[in-house]
């Protein structure tokens, strides 16, 4: 072990050296291992994937100009994770907070059926953690939320709540790592400041989360209990059964589809909606499971008659609470330019936006179409 890292460490000083001198190469070899973790960091800073991937673009720029400046008084790891953050920082200036349904209004109506869709800019995005490569466990001995648990929705949207720096502190400290003393030089400020921060930021994000994460509870089910679960509830949507779906939701269960800002909470509300909706009998679906935001989660396809084929409408990621779904967030892929009421309610008639069909469908590499079997 000690062998290999001391390889790698050499490995990395002579890339570096190459990289200084003007070889591009080189420079792609030496940050080409830090891409997925640095990726998953503007994530949870921004809560976009779009947005995660132009800061990222931004911070390997900046780090090829300014390599000439970097004396390796610090890692390169944790200097990049600087140039990264505070590109983040930067973007958080010229954007609005990104929330979840539940987050930014009360529960609807269901008889009053969706309503208005608002701007993309507004909700946090999933996240293809696997594709990413986020990785499991924590990211060192000093981190207290392990690297999944902090891109699972909740983890996102709570930091989301959070003044930018009290966000930049909580990650670097207890998600990387870091040191008060590491996270100060990040942020260019003091280790008092950095501990004041993250005592107000623990506060408010604790006070948001639920009591046990979607990874300790996937551990808790095992891999056979989180798919019976997920295979019970394809098979009640599959056979249209709107009871066999309440059934398996939580009393509190809430139901939101970004970008529409309604959600429905609680049994009775969404059975009532499912009803007059979904599962209305007027469309046909075909989910394929897949993961995102280290979660369960089915990309739903509905039936279209002119293709012929079954095609995206949204990706559904699931909360389980023990063997019982908390928290659907249906993320839709269609649009319209008709934004009223009637026509939300027929949201899987309406052609797929190519924004959204990016963040909850291609960044997971699901197909374009489903065929009829």
């Amino acid at each position: 072990m000690a062998s290999s890292s001391t390889s790698s460490a050499v490995q990395e000083r002579e890339l570096l050296a190459a990289a200084r001198d003007g070889d591009e190469s080189a420079y792609q070899r030496l940050v080409d291992s830090y891409r997925g973790e640095l990726h998953a960091h503007c994530y949870r800073m921004l809560g976009s994937v779009h947005d995660a991937e132009d800061a990222l673009q931004e911070t390997l720029l900046r780090a090829w100009r300014g390599l000439g400046g970097f004396e390796g008084r610090s890692s390169l790891r944790s200097w990049l994770y600087r140039i990264a953050t505070n590109a983040s920082l930067t973007m958080l200036e010229k954007r609005p907070k990104r929330v979840l349904p539940i987050g930014y209004g009360p529960a609807a109506d269901p008889h009053e059926g969706p309503g208005d869709p608002l701007v993309e800019s507004v909700w946090v995005e999933p996240y293809a953690d696997e594709h990413f490569g986020v990785e499991d466990g924590l990211a060192g001995p000093e981190a207290r939320y392990e690297q999944r648990e902090a891109v699972e929705l909740a983890f996102v949207a709570a930091l989301q709540n959070l003044p930018p720096n009290q966000r930049a502190v909580l990650i670097l400290r207890e998600v990387l790592g870091f040191s008060a003393r590491e996270a100060a030089e990040t942020l260019d400020t003091t280790t008092a400041s950095v501990n004041s921060a993250l005592q107000r930021a623990r506060a408010a994000v604790d006070d948001r989360l639920p009591e046990q994460t979607q990874q300790a509870t996937a551990r808790a089910l095992g891999d056979d209990g989180v798919r019976d679960v997920v295979d019970a509830y394809v098979d009640a949507w599959q056979r249209g059964d709107v009871q066999a779906v309440v059934g398996m939701l939580t009393e509190d269960a809430a139901f939101s589809m970004p970008p529409m800002s309604t959600w429905f909470g609680g049994r009775e509300e969404i059975s009532e909606w499912l009803t007059r909706s979904p599962l209305s009998g007027d469309w046909d679906w075909k989910p394929l499971p897949v993961r995102a935001n280290g979660q369960p989660a089915l990309a739903f396809y509905s039936w279209d008659r002119d293709a012929e084929a079954y095609l995206p409408f949204a990706l559904n990621i699931l909360t389980l609470r023990g063997r019982q779904i908390s928290d659907v967030t249906a993320f839709i892929v269609r649009s319209t330019e008709i934004p009223d009421r009637e026509t939300m309610a027929r949201m899987p008639e309406q052609p797929a936006d190519p924004g959204r069909l990016e963040a909850a469908f291609k960044n997971f590499d699901l197909p374009d179409k489903l065929e009829s079997e």
